[in-house]
């Protein structure tokens, strides 16, 4: 079950992160494209109000003739097809000329919105989506026409129609993802101004998180929720207009490749984790029937021969001849200490540490098995001013106090032992002499900095030694770290000092 679960976690893991790599590739795709139309769409502008521009210099000198501003209109509509019409107005906005002719506007005064805020601002502008005279659906580029001592005249204006084939289609529609991506293009009050779906042209969005965050940055991406589900969008802002270029394309449509995908990482993992899993069932058996045999005889320790049927026991591998070693040496303390290992016997009932027969016990089983180990004699400096000071029940709330920072500071295979009033042990299985100072300085500074209510800062003194199986027996590294407890003691307190014999 584990190599199969870690088998299917390694073949989810590659689907998410294929599949946020397909997303976040499309998203910067998507980013990167509408950047790319937003920068081709301001060229264009910035291009069209320079030829409105130059016209407006050539009606200025000729602002009398109709010819010369007919001609112009004309140049202008028909020169580079930027422009659906063309129309120069006087500064009243009467048109003095348009193009082309059939519009028949020549000696009308324009009231539409783009036509009166061309008036009034008298600068280049790009008007907002109106519905012109003609009944179109128009945004106009207009140009102030102003006479060489700055008398103003009337401006020039372009429409791009936005219903019908236009400058902006043909440079928008050529979009050459063929996925369900699209493009739509709206203004500063989020009125379409380009869409795929014509019918859509002119309507003016709810506000939307896509809505809402083009206001606040130049380009970016993001997911959004669409009419036809989950979209990634990429958008981008023309400077010169205001207007948001936002390519979307399906989510389905960018992970639609991902199936795929999976289905041959799977073709090429499936031969692997079959042999894996037969592998895995074939070791797994082999490993485990010399652990199944040990934990069958564990539940047979009243048996005499328990012992003979575990020496029996093939125990091929490290750790399994280190259970059957443990559990024949487990036997062999449990048949000898059955009747002294009382835990009342062996434990200090104000700590609930191990007492001094706790601890004897606890070396001979070390000595036993020849487990070398190192140990921690400690015990708290000046307790018997505390006892003067305090009373006897506050010495004993410190000495509580002392087994509980012993607690949190040992591990769990650490023997702790309460061998006097105020002195304490702790035994350290498999633990270098320099871990074991390291312990026991960790000990002393938190102790050092423990507060207790109402009692002044306690510190404690600390004697580190080590012993091997070749040092003789196990008391022999507890004088010694009696001794260098002692040696603290005499340094001034508040120390930690190692035995290095």
């Amino acid at each position: 079950m584990s190599a199969f679960v870690t088998l299917a976690n390694s073949f989810y893991a590659s689907y998410r992160v294929q599949r946020q790599l397909l997303i976040d590739n499309t998203l910067e795709e998507n980013r990167v494209y509408a950047t790319k139309l937003a920068a081709s769409t301001e060229q264009f502008i910035k291009s069209m109000q320079k030829q409105l521009a130059y016209s407006a210099v050539i009606a200025a000198s000729h602002f009398d003739d109709p010819a010369v501003l007919q001609s112009e209109t004309a140049r202008l509509k028909y020169q580079t097809d930027s422009f659906n019409s063309v129309v120069i107005t006087n500064s009243q906005g009467k048109v003095l000329a348009t193009s082309p002719d059939s519009l028949q506007l020549v000696g009308h005064v324009l009231t539409t919105q783009g036509a009166l805020e061309a008036l009034k601002e008298r600068r280049p502008l790009i008007s907002k989506p109106y519905i012109s005279a003609a009944q179109n659906l128009v945004i106009v580029i207009s140009t102030p026409v102003f006479t060489a001592d700055g008398k103003y005249l009337g401006y020039i204006g372009g429409t791009i129609y936005l219903k019908q084939k236009s400058i902006l289609n043909e440079l928008l529609g050529e979009h050459f993802y063929r996925d369900g991506s699209y493009i739509t293009v709206l203004d500063e009050d989020r009125r379409i101004l380009y869409h795929r779906d014509p019918n859509r042209i002119g309507e003016v969005m709810p506000p939307r998180p896509m809505t809402e965050v083009v206001k606040t940055a130049t380009n970016g991406s993001l997911m959004v929720e669409g009419a036809a589900g989950e979209m990634l969008a990429g958008y981008a802002v023309v400077p010169s207009s205001g207007w948001d270029i936002v390519t979307l394309r399906p989510t389905d449509a960018t992970l639609k490749p991902l199936d795929g995908l999976m289905v041959k990482v799977l073709k090429h993992l499936t031969p692997l984790a079959v042999l894996t899993l037969i592998f895995v069932w074939l070791f797994s058996r082999l490993i485990a029937r010399p652990l199944w045999l040990l934990a069958r005889n564990a539940n047979e320790m009243d048996n005499p021969d328990v012992s003979l049927n575990i020496r029996d026991i093939p125990s091929w591998y490290f750790e399994s001849n280190q259970l059957k070693r443990a559990l024949l040496i487990g036997i062999s303390l449990l048949q000898k200490k059955i009747g002294k290992l009382k835990f009342e016997a062996q434990t200090d009932p104000m700590t609930g540490l191990f007492n001094r027969r706790g601890l004897a016990m606890t070396l001979e089983s070390v000595a036993q098995v020849r487990q070398q180990f190192s140990v921690i004699a400690l015990d708290i400096d000046d307790f018997k001013s505390i006892n003067d000071s305090y009373g006897h029940d506050v010495g004993d709330e410190v000495i509580k106090s002392m087994a509980e920072q012993i607690r949190h500071n040992a591990r769990e295979t650490d023997i702790l032992c309460r061998v006097g009033g105020e002195e304490f042990l702790v035994l350290l299985p498999r633990t270098a002499l320099a871990e074991a100072e390291m312990i026991a300085e960790r000990l002393r500074e938190n102790v050092e900095s423990l507060v207790l209510p109402g009692i002044r800062p306690i510190t404690i003194s600390l004697g580190v030694a080590h012993w091997h199986y070749l040092q003789g027996e196990p008391d022999t590294s507890l004088k010694r770290a009696d001794e260098a407890l002692y040696k603290a003691k005499q340094d001034g307190r508040n120390r930690v000092v190692v035995s290095l014999e």
